[in-house]
């Protein structure tokens, strides 16, 4: 057991300034610690005397980072390598930016392929259940005319036996399948639906129409929001539109100010309020160096000023990290702190329904934390319980 001290924390309810509760402004406080779980927020005076202790120094907490859709990152992608290596060092990436929780995402693929990356996520989660929280299957149950950068060779029609794979895999193995509501039956989706399983609306050229029929056969989420989606014009409102005026429906997005005009992210926030969350979509060249192109679908992406495209024009990814992602709602889209926070961890919980012990800083949930200083900069994450500096200023073995 140990303790963190003098810190602000964003707990996904409330913020504790510098330690201090509103209600109790001269009392400090410390979250504290056992094992892997947080046992409490308590008094700094009821600590016992003998709880090592690290005093943050007015750093700020927060939940760890939850990203539902990462291709790869620190120079990997899970459609090259569909390998428990692989996870781990999208898993090791993502500390460093303060995600400790993630579904990596399998983009349109052979059939062999989805069945490999089911058993790997299957296996990886025996011994990183928070790390990995399942799979997102992003096609390739597609609509052909937005299929973006996806293989348009193996996008196809979903078949009785991919079904039953993925009924018989479970929500704790594929928690999320992005499809193209228009080109499934709407049985299909109330049977992926009954299973468990996260069903999103993406890569889709819907009519207004027939995105809400989808979500009336229980899909419950957009993918990436605004990209690769039929849009709201004035007389065909589309998928967009069917999304914006589904209260209930969440959607992710991608703050990167390449796959979405800042102002339109501050639209969404307004119309979506608390069901809108961030994704970073990103791909090998997040969270490392050296990368000037990688493969996408077959197609070279080049990596370039920040963006992810292909010789075509067509945007392949992002090289974005989640607490980027959080320093432009901040700065971008003036969103409140507090707020993008929740938009990274508390919403994208509750998305896909894992907010009951991740999400928030609260007794009983996984010691999963990210810890950073008024710039928007990650010194330290908790993985587990597990205390991991990134600045010298922190020491390394604690506790």
């Amino acid at each position: 057991m140990y303790a963190l001290t003098h810190g602000t924390l964003y707990t996904g309810t409330e913020v504790l300034h510098n330690g201090h509760w509103h209600s109790r402004p001269q009392e400090d406080c410390a979250l504290v610690i056992d094992r892997d779980r947080i046992l409490d927020i308590l008094p700094l005076a009821a600590l016992p005397s003998d709880c090592p202790r690290l005093d943050l120094a007015g750093a700020s907490v927060a939940p760890g980072f939850i990203d539902l859709q990462l291709n790869g990152c620190g120079g990997v992608m899970f459609n090259d390598a569909i390998t428990a290596d692989t996870l781990a060092v999208m898993h090791a990436t993502n500390l460093r930016s303060g995600t400790t929780s993630f579904l990596p995402t399998l983009i349109t693929a052979p059939d062999a392929d989805m069945r490999a990356a089911i058993a790997v996520v299957q296996d990886y989660r025996h011994h990183q259940p928070t790390a990995v929280l399942g799979l997102h299957l992003e096609g390739p149950y597609l609509n052909p005319k937005r299929k973006g950068i996806h293989n348009g060779a193996y996008v196809r029609s979903l078949d009785g036996a991919m079904v039953q794979t993925l009924v018989a895999a479970g929500d704790k193995v594929v928690k999320l399948l992005t499809l193209a509501p228009e080109q499934v039956a709407a049985a299909d989706i109330q049977r992926l639906v009954a299973a468990g399983i996260v069903v999103s609306a993406g890569h889709t050229d819907a009519s207004y129409e027939q995105g809400m029929a989808g979500f009336d056969a229980g899909i419950t989420m957009a993918t990436h929001l605004f990209n690769a989606m039929s849009p709201w014009q004035s007389r065909s409102p589309g998928m967009v539109g069917a999304v914006l005026n589904r209260p209930e429906v969440y959607a992710g997005i991608i703050a990167d100010g390449h796959h979405v005009h800042f102002p339109s992210i501050q639209l969404a926030k307004k119309l979506k309020g608390d069901h809108l969350f961030l994704v970073t979509d990103a791909t090998p060249p997040a969270g490392t160096t050296g990368i000037e192109s990688f493969q996408i679908g077959g197609q070279e992406v080049f990596y370039r000023q920040g963006q992810c495209v292909s010789a075509t024009g067509t945007l392949g990814g992002s090289a974005l990290t989640m607490i980027e992602a959080i320093a432009h709602c901040v700065h971008q889209t003036h969103i409140s702190l507090e707020e993008a926070l929740r938009m990274a961890t508390l919403y994208p919980a509750q998305a896909i329904g894992v907010d009951h012990h991740l999400g928030r800083l609260a007794p009983g949930y996984w010691a999963n934390l990210a810890v950073f200083n008024a710039d928007l900069e990650i010194q330290a994450v908790v993985d587990r319980g597990q205390w991991h500096p990134f600045t010298p200023q922190w020491p390394q073995d604690f506790p």
